[in-house]
């Protein structure tokens, strides 16, 4: 694990890792584990946040919330991770009406493992901070960004970034610009004809 933690980089292979978990669709506790997804050609977007019964936390948890469905339309599962226990999550989710209509796999990493895996523990306090990562269906980490405890993240742009993910997937010569939104946006193709050229192939 100490040549393991806080290694991993964006196209790197993540290694397996398992999570005890509680599952609000189900209102179960079961264990999900990262070859169990990319077995099933799932997509997996890791959201790592500070701790249950925080305040940024339930209003990222209610904006997943609002787009989990289209995450599973893409074929990708949302887990939510933090060192709390699973009995901690199904108190969080059950009390907290922001989390009302949380479906998605909440992971308990209270050994954090996984947790310092991705570089977002912090020893200093036990927490984590909010850390975001895409992985593809091969177990490639495609996706990375951290940000500080005070900072809520916007969802449209994770859901935005799984989009591309999952166009350029099946579309590798392309690349997808600033502003692309969705399929049928404009991509470039780059070449040497695209040097200098950027602008009238986007305009």
């Amino acid at each position: 694990m100490d040549d393991m933690c806080c290694s991993l980089r964006v196209g790197q292979q993540v290694p397996d890792f398992k999570l005890e978990t509680y599952e609000p669709a189900k209102g179960q506790f079961a264990e999900v584990s990262l070859e169990d997804l990319t077995e099933q050609g799932k997509w997996v977007v890791l959201v790592f946040y500070p701790a249950d019964f925080t305040f940024v936390c339930a209003t990222e948890f209610e904006a997943i919330a609002e787009r989990y469905e289209e995450f599973k339309k893409l074929g990708a599962e949302v887990i939510t991770i933090s060192t709390d226990t699973k009995f901690v999550h199904l108190a969080w989710q059950r009390d907290e009406k922001s989390l009302a209509n949380v479906k998605h796999i909440m992971g308990a990493d209270h050994t954090a493992y996984v947790s310092r895996l991705f570089g977002v523990y912090n020893e200093a306090n036990g927490l984590d901070l909010r850390g975001t990562f895409i992985i593809s269906p091969d177990g490639i980490l495609l996706n990375s960004e951290i940000n500080f405890y005070n900072l809520g993240r916007n969802f449209d742009e994770v859901l935005r970034k799984l989009k591309a993910n999952t166009y350029l997937s099946k579309h590798g010569e392309e690349a997808c610009p600033a502003k692309w939104q969705k399929d049928g946006d404009k991509t470039l193709k780059p070449s040497a004809d695209l040097v200098g050229k950027v602008f009238e192939a986007l305009h």
